[in-house]
């Protein structure tokens, strides 16, 4: 997938970072979301993850909101509320100039504040597993326009139960919806979603950073991935 097939959009942001190519994880996985494939992404920090999650779900979005819709199109889980934030701050870099609605939702923030500004439309839900539980559960949240649920930075579901969180809410999500699943390891809590959800999803790795700067310069260091 070259450059020229990116929404111009993205392709206005990333020539404005300077950046002109893709990092191999980038080329791999891109293709998989846009053309609606489940996929893992794995590979090590400033491998370009972030920056590949971000392009893979605008372009699946055509950078565009459906005003009309009260579901999300995406909802991306994250660990905590400094992840939300994070993660956040660079989907705005891609999004500034479009119309989607980009919303955070954790645990620390007004739940009732946040079922209501939830309930009348968000584009991307970026939120963490505990919170997006009660939105669901509390019915402010609507899944039936989902067409991506992914979870960023995965490695997290290793070290405590929210595991279980992401599979119960996976459960809730219509067959149009497709995973996307960004970590540094392959460990044996992502890797048992396979039998749960992730059927014959895509398996994109890479090995290394990459050596070009400017991909990424902002997120994949210690305190973003």
């Amino acid at each position: 997938m070259s450059f020229k097939k990116l929404h111009p959009i993205i392709k206005n942001v990333l020539e404005s970072k300077n950046i002109l190519s893709y990092a191999p994880i980038q080329k791999q996985i891109i293709p998989y979301i846009k053309s609606g494939s489940s996929a893992y992404g794995i590979g090590p920090k400033g491998s370009g993850k972030t920056t590949a999650l971000i392009m893979g779900v605008l372009q699946k979005l055509k950078c565009e909101a459906f005003e009309d819709e009260d579901s999300p199109r995406a909802i991306i889980v994250v660990k905590d509320k400094q992840a939300v934030w994070d993660l956040a701050e660079r989907f705005e870099e891609f999004t500034k100039h479009t119309n989607l609605r980009v919303y955070k939702a954790y645990q620390e923030f007004d739940l009732e504040k946040q079922r209501e500004e939830v309930y009348h439309g968000v584009d991307i839900l970026i939120v963490t597993p505990k919170r997006l539980n009660k939105l669901y559960y509390q019915n402010s949240l609507h899944m039936g326009e989902l067409l991506l649920f992914c979870v960023y930075d995965a490695d997290f579901l290793s070290r405590n139960e929210y595991h279980n969180d992401v599979l119960r809410m996976s459960e809730s999500v219509s067959n149009k919806c497709k995973f996307v699943i960004i970590s540094e390891t392959y460990n044996k809590k992502i890797a048992n979603y396979q039998d749960a959800f992730m059927y014959n999803s895509a398996y994109v790795e890479v090995k290394k950073a990459i050596e070009i700067p400017e991909v990424d310069i902002k997120t994949d260091d210690t305190s973003k991935e």
